[in-house]
């Protein structure tokens, strides 16, 4: 995409986003990638985790490992607030 004449601002875009949030995962390294994954807000996933394993050169494996990791947790944390589990434990 990046030698398309149109569509190049995309990927760039995409980078420039990632690039952004990769100072808190080099200086954690694969937790900080974890808790970026594991973190269920707009732009935090697997996806952007993915990326930002590749781009920083991160092991495949392990940063699987710790991307799964962070997508069961943030599934875990959004049921619980789905079912009200959270909001019953803090009142």
């Amino acid at each position: 995409m990046k030698k398309s004449r149109h569509l190049h601002k995309i990927p760039e875009w995409i980078e420039k986003k990632a690039l952004s949030k990769s100072a808190q995962i080099e200086k954690y390294g694969y937790l900080g990638l974890f808790l970026f994954v594991a973190i269920p807000l707009p732009g935090t996933g697997a996806w952007t985790g993915s990326l930002l394993s590749v781009m920083l050169g991160m092991k495949p494996k392990k940063s699987f490992l710790f991307i799964f990791l962070g997508v069961l947790t943030a599934g875990l944390i959004m049921s619980l607030l789905a079912f009200g589990v959270i909001k019953q434990i803090i009142s």
